[in-house]
């Protein structure tokens, strides 16, 4: 059986994200998703929170698993016992960083390697950043998030 975990902090998930999850979903028997707890950020909703919501999000994938993490992307996979970390990429700065990212990775831990899944073209100018400020500005973020995502957000704003 082939793992992967995809890590990151989906303070909130986006469509974007949920793309990626369920293009590994098809490529890997197993995917983890690693909710990042960062306590050098001030997300806009905590570690529990988004592990619920990414729950509900990926409640029809069978393969997908949601579990929160802390520390290094690395430890977390072999934790997990996945022998590849899934990175999105959007654009060539992603790519700058992500780059640089799973060379340091593939010091640390040459057992994993790391794949990159391109977003898909519509969702290629989608980040969590961008659906947060637009919503704080009562912007429509409808074609950025699941439904259900649109009220957390919004609930948080009010």
């Amino acid at each position: 059986m082939t793992t992967a975990v995809y890590p990151g902090s989906f303070d909130p998930v986006t469509n974007g994200h949920l793309d990626v999850i369920s293009r590994g979903a098809e490529l890997f028997d197993k995917v983890i998703v690693g909710v990042l707890h960062n306590s050098t950020k001030s997300p806009l909703f905590s570690v529990e929170e988004r592990v619920k919501i990414l729950k509900q999000a990926t409640k029809n994938l069978p393969n997908v698993e949601i579990r929160s993490f802390s520390g290094l992307s690395v430890e977390f996979a072999r934790q997990c016992d996945a022998k590849v970390i899934i990175r999105g990429l959007r654009a060539i700065t992603d790519f700058e960083y992500e780059l640089q990212m799973a060379q340091t990775n593939r010091v640390l831990a040459p057992d994993i390697d790391t794949m990159f899944l391109t977003t898909s073209l519509e969702y290629a100018y989608l980040s969590s950043t961008t659906v947060k400020e637009v919503a704080a500005f009562g912007g429509d973020i409808t074609k950025f998030v699941p439904e259900f995502v649109v009220d957390e957000v919004h609930r948080k704003f009010c």
